[in-house]
């Protein structure tokens, strides 16, 4: 399903969502979703079994990584109470060098009716938002960069980029769609957040995808004029 259990205890279940993989039902999904797997899973197969899962809080289907689940409503309940102070950590390709090379990146952001998420000057339609970034490495045209989300809208990430002419890695949405890249290059690579139960904070990494490694290694450069007439 796409779906790696990172940690699980009596109280919660922390998985690495594939890119891909909706968070929770749509109606039109066919209960492909992280959430029915994982309810699965608690089950043991046994559909009469009063074992669930609740949804804290969401990924985009395109976003991969770091994703918690409780496994009882007073878990839940409580994890969303305190969800302000969990800290959130992304990994992101985008196009363009971001200058300057470290920021913090504002706006109110508000949704049509097309379900596409807009920065609006209109204060009262929309929602403040907050996203920090820092350039981890450059390669080519394009640059890795470190994501500390301060808010937590839909598809603010992503919009907030592209509002600055970096658009994400094959974000068909707010950017556009690139041919060798077939997955959003966005990943939740890091959740910290305190634990439902024992109050302490809890941290957990999801592994950098192996094409987010692909895209980081530099590229190779070209050989001298002289050897290139030598091959020819």
């Amino acid at each position: 399903m796409g779906l790696e259990i990172l940690y699980e205890d009596r109280d919660i279940i922390v998985a690495n969502k594939a890119a891909g993989l909706l968070t929770m039902g749509t109606g039109r999904d066919g209960g492909r979703t992280a959430h029915a797997a994982l309810d699965d899973y608690v089950k043991k197969g046994n559909y009469k079994s009063r074992e669930r899962i609740f949804i804290v809080h969401r990924l985009d289907r395109d976003t991969s990584g770091a994703l918690v689940f409780a496994r009882t409503e007073k878990a839940k309940l409580t994890l969303q109470d305190n969800w302000k102070t969990a800290e959130k950590t992304y990994l992101a390709f985008v196009e363009g060098h971001p200058d300057p090379k470290e920021g913090e990146i504002e706006s109110y952001l508000v949704e049509n009716e097309a379900r596409r998420v807009f920065s609006t000057t209109a204060q009262r339609k929309g929602k403040l938002s907050k996203t920090r970034y820092k350039v981890v490495k450059e390669v080519g045209k394009r640059a890795l960069l470190e994501i500390f989300l301060l808010t937590g809208r839909k598809n603010q990430i992503r919009v907030h980029l592209a509002d600055k002419g970096w658009p994400i890695v094959g974000d068909g949405k707010y950017g556009r769609k690139i041919r060798d890249n077939k997955r959003l290059a966005l990943h939740s690579h890091i959740l910290s957040f305190d634990h439902p139960f024992s109050g302490k904070r809890v941290t957990f990494k999801a592994p950098v995808p192996a094409t987010f490694y692909k895209m980081a290694a530099a590229p190779e450069p070209e050989p001298p004029k002289e050897e290139q007439k030598r091959k020819k």
